[in-house]
């Protein structure tokens, strides 16, 4: 997908994906994080096997090793800020956009259902142990 002037802003994107993704405030080491990207367009879920902090820094930096959910499985480490990795902030990356936010699977109510019978409401994913 091109990067054209027609795409949407990521910010939207953002906030149509937070409209029927359920995403936590913190991330944790074994979260699996969706990711959005522009240029290349991307949207990819990893897994976080690793948080650690940059104490060369002032501010607070981390490490953050991470388990791309593709084949083959692609492993890289990123340093962001809390605010990035908590998808509070919109951050780039070599001149791209990204966006990065821990998935919730606790069994609540996805954004969206708004009381419907059960069998009406959207499929949620679950953990199963």
């Amino acid at each position: 997908m091109s990067d054209s002037v027609n795409d949407p802003p990521l910010e939207k994107i953002v906030a149509d994906l937070r409209k029927i993704v359920k995403l936590k405030e913190t991330t944790t080491v074994g979260d699996v994080v969706l990711i959005v990207g522009r240029n290349p367009q991307l949207m990819v879920y990893a897994l976080v096997s690793d948080i650690v902090r940059d104490d060369s820094k002032q501010d607070e930096w981390w490490y953050v090793s991470l388990h791309f959910l593709v084949l083959p499985v692609q492993k890289a480490v990123w340093l962001l800020r809390t605010a990035q990795m908590t998808g509070r902030e919109i951050f780039t990356m070599d001149g791209a956009e990204r966006f990065i936010q821990a998935l919730d699977f606790k069994d609540e109510p996805l954004p969206g259902d708004d009381g419907k019978p059960d069998g009406q409401k959207r499929p949620q994913l679950r953990v199963v142990k």
